[in-house]
């Protein structure tokens, strides 16, 4: 599925570079403005990774990251600090704060993508997958474009994360509550007829071949056809 990211910074300006470089590159991103605000985020779904800027209000991004590495729960959450601090002995604080990563301003959207994916592919390999193909049917998530034989599709978020994991699963059915927990993540509280709902945008944005493509196994869940 897409990685979604949690974004702890508090520059307006940086945000909106950080949220379109994200939804362009796939991901999913939530963006807050403080360590705080980072925390009541986390009391929900957990994200795949978490970008922390160091220089927060009240609460710095590094004594966030220390916090979250003594949380049971977020202990294995993958890490990386953002700040313009770029000497060596910051870099050092930055890890031994537990972050899996540290990334200098200014910095490239390529190098942020890429960073994250590395990241994700040491600590959470089921989110940083190499694009997709499933018969005539090609899924690209670090360019978030969906192809079918060879037309370019338009597809929202929320269609893209589902039809992502159909396809890393191919054949495989998944009840509602399976997709639920799989694409929205857990502690989400939606009504399981809300896949119904996505699964028939996305059979839109398929075209004539939607519900070839996206089958219903009566009394059992959806699974993508091969």
């Amino acid at each position: 599925m897409v990685g979604r990211v949690l974004v702890v910074e508090d520059d307006p300006a940086i945000q909106a570079l950080l949220r379109f470089t994200l939804e362009k590159s796939g991901f999913a991103p939530t963006i807050v403005s403080s360590a705080e605000e980072g925390a009541a985020a986390l009391r929900g779904a957990l994200p795949d990774v978490v970008l922390i800027d160091w220089m927060l209000p009240k609460m710095s991004g590094i004594a966030f990251a220390r916090q979250l590495r003594r949380d049971a729960r977020c202990a294995d959450l993958p890490i990386i600090v953002v700040t313009a601090r770029g000497e060596e002995g910051d870099r050092v604080a930055g890890l031994e704060s537990g972050a899996d990563d540290y990334l200098v301003k200014p910095f490239s959207p390529r190098e942020l993508v890429a960073r994250i994916n590395a990241v994700l592919r040491r600590r959470a390999p089921h989110a940083a997958e190499a694009a997709l193909t499933v018969g005539t049917l090609r899924l690209d998530p670090a360019s978030h474009e969906v192809a079918l034989n060879g037309r370019q599709l338009e597809m929202a978020p929320t269609e893209f994360r589902l039809l992502r994991f159909l396809m890393a699963h191919p054949g495989r059915v998944f009840s509602r509550a399976q997709l639920l927990d799989k694409v929205w993540g857990d502690q989400v509280y939606i009504e399981e007829r809300t896949v119904d709902v996505h699964v028939r945008r996305l059979r839109q944005a398929l075209g004539a071949e939607g519900e070839s493509h996206i089958e219903t196994v009566r009394g059992a869940g959806y699974r993508l056809a091969v």
